[in-house]
């Protein structure tokens, strides 16, 4: 359901966080935090402050958000908006050797960072997610890390931008 900020900026913290509670994978906190903060002038400005609360939260914080993302190319349930996205960029069309190659590198990088490989899929399609996916593999656990939370503030905007409407009420 889409959202003018208009509207969001006069929310109760209940009807915020049920509105933006997904915005970022399984944690509605961080938009329960955000609430305090209104009014936000624009879709950037509550982007921004957004990102803000994840940049503030514990490494272990941080990681239980990265966590909480699926595997990409995965066929069980997952939220609504994952599966919306993986299948823009074409995950929920693989052929077996594709499903094969994706749960291959979903276990490899599991078992060497610790957590799911996350990419905004948007931005690829199902071959340069692959790319991506097997030169992240020759990283370090710190820039990965990073690189997961930067493709996470990536996946939050793409979310804003699809349910929130900067126009003004209509009259």
């Amino acid at each position: 359901m889409p959202y003018r900020l208009t509207d969001l900026n006069q929310m109760t913290q209940a009807e915020f966080v049920a509105a933006l509670g997904e915005i970022f994978e399984q944690t509605p906190a961080i938009a329960a935090q955000a609430w305090s903060a209104r009014p936000f002038a624009s879709r950037d400005h509550l982007h921004t402050h957004l990102v803000a609360i994840v940049k503030a939260l514990s490494p272990a914080q941080q990681l239980a958000l990265i966590r909480a993302h699926p595997d990409l190319g995965r066929k069980a349930q997952i939220a609504a908006a994952s599966a919306q996205e993986q299948a823009g960029a074409g995950l929920d069309h693989l052929t077996a050797a594709e499903y094969e190659q994706f749960q291959t590198l979903n276990q490899a990088y599991r078992d060497r960072f610790g957590f799911p490989f996350l990419i905004a899929v948007k931005e690829h399609d199902k071959h340069s997610i692959l790319a991506a996916f097997r030169a992240s593999l020759e990283n370090s656990l710190e820039p990965e890390r990073d690189r997961a939370l930067t493709e996470i503030y990536k996946i939050a905007r793409f979310r804003l931008e699809a349910i929130v409407s900067e126009s003004p009420p209509s009259r």
